[in-house]
């Protein structure tokens, strides 16, 4: 692999870490403003220990973002890749 490959493919990896964590940062967003919206209150905090929150909901909050989080990362991380090979064509 030449030098000039490496400085592509480390540059791939960068905007693709880049992208990933822009895309995490806005899926956390939107699902924060839809729960409060449906539920008229912020998402319960994992580390919460407040009375008035049951597991349940606890429980719904993490397993909603995580999937979410965790699949708007893997999107975004082909999508950047995918770019990066279309741009170093």
């Amino acid at each position: 692999m030449s030098d000039d490959d490496q400085k592509q493919s480390m540059t791939a990896k960068l905007v693709g870490a880049g992208v990933a964590l822009a895309a995490a940062w806005a899926v956390q967003k939107i699902i924060d403003t839809a729960w409060e919206k449906t539920k008229g209150h912020k998402p319960p905090a994992a580390d919460s220990t407040a009375d008035d929150i049951r597991f349940s909901e606890v429980a719904a909050a993490a397993a909603i973002t995580g999937a979410a989080v965790a699949l708007a990362r893997v999107l975004a991380t082909r999508g950047a890749a995918r770019f990066a090979g279309r741009v170093s064509r």
